[in-house]
């Protein structure tokens, strides 16, 4: 059972803990073994929102495949004639920067949200590194530890089993990161929709899985669709046992589906594929052998629709915040989802 233990400081934001506890937890609903932990320097904690939290002070013993979290605390650029005077909040002791170093340092992972950043570099652990933080912020961290390289503009970064995150809520970003290269993108994706929340891209990354990229929607016949394409992508999924399985008639979900994510359900189960496929290839397996394994018969049909997404995203890019248009030769609503091969 993987292990995660909350670090928590003075004056810590409760969404920077609780948003990735409710993921971890949403997860440990799901099956997966996690068990959560809450450790500070002393048993009661004050949160900056006024709220006392109880917290263990004796740590739990770590593994590698731990991990331990810091969450961010209220925290404002010092003025000039405040540098170098101590501050309660999010003050540690180095006996505990020490564990944040020692952990990582044994083949565990160590992520802070928001101004939790400063602890990690505080421990020594950001030299060298890429990492972020709150956008506030993130001028003072990069004076603080000018050996950092403090990235702007991303909700994440992941540097060498360091994690850091910017604002309060992109904590949940990160955890759903987590869940998504522990577990795949499959249960992440499960969990953010549990959680009611986007499962949002990483800045500092080309894209985010298809999986995750059109679950931000709160339609729960697409999402029920959507889990029954992501479980069987590689097969024929007929609309009709789709659209029966989810309780709507064949036009009702093609229609739904396409408002929703902007595609049909035919090239919903095509993205996912054709992902399979490129991360098959990347892994030095040939196109061939990729088309196989997701479902096509053989790879003219991956190599086919492969140009005609890169001659899309060139030629059909869509305005900030709207879905794909869809082409108007789209499979018609009573046709196989998966009839291609």
């Amino acid at each position: 059972m993987s292990k995660v233990v909350f670090l928590l400081a003075p004056q810590l934001h409760l969404l920077d803990l609780a948003g990735p506890a409710q993921v971890f937890s949403s997860a440990a609903d799901l099956g997966h073994p996690y068990e959560i932990h809450f450790v500070g320097e002393r048993e009661s904690i004050r949160t900056a929102q006024g709220l006392e939290l109880r917290a263990a002070t004796e740590w739990p013993p770590l593994a590698a495949d731990d991990l331990v979290m810091v969450p961010g605390w209220r925290s404002r650029v010092p003025r000039e004639h405040e540098r170098g005077r101590p501050q309660d909040n999010g003050r540690l002791e180095q006996a505990t920067l020490d564990r944040l170093t020692a952990h990582h340092a044994a083949g565990g992972t160590v992520a802070s949200i928001c101004a939790g950043a400063d602890a990690l570099g505080r421990a020594g652990l950001l030299d060298g590194r890429r990492c972020t933080t709150h956008h506030d912020l993130q001028e003072e961290l990069a004076r603080r530890y000018p050996r950092a390289t403090v990235l702007r503009d991303v909700l994440y970064v992941v540097d060498d089993r360091l994690i850091t995150s910017a604002g309060i809520a992109s904590g949940i970003d990160l955890a759903l990161h987590l869940i998504a290269v522990r577990h795949g993108p499959y249960d992440a994706a499960r969990v953010a929709r549990a959680m009611v929340v986007y499962a949002r891209r990483n800045g500092d990354e080309q894209q985010a899985s298809v999986m995750l990229r059109h679950r931000a929607h709160l339609s729960d016949a697409v999402h029920r669709a959507q889990d029954l394409i992501d479980g069987g992508y590689t097969g024929t999924l007929a609309l009709a046992d789709l659209a029966a399985a989810v309780g709507v008639s064949e036009r009702t979900l093609t229609r739904r589906f396409v408002t929703v994510t902007g595609l049909t359900p035919l090239r919903y189960q095509q993205e996912l594929r054709i992902e399979h496929a490129e991360h098959l290839i990347a892994q030095g397996g040939t196109a061939e052998a990729a088309a196989r394994a997701v479902g096509f018969q053989d790879a003219r049909m991956l190599r086919r629709l492969r140009a005609a997404r890169s001659t899309a995203a060139a030629t059909e890019a869509p305005p900030a915040g709207h879905p794909a248009p869809v082409s108007p030769r789209a499979r018609p609503a009573n046709s196989p989802v998966a009839a291609v091969k």
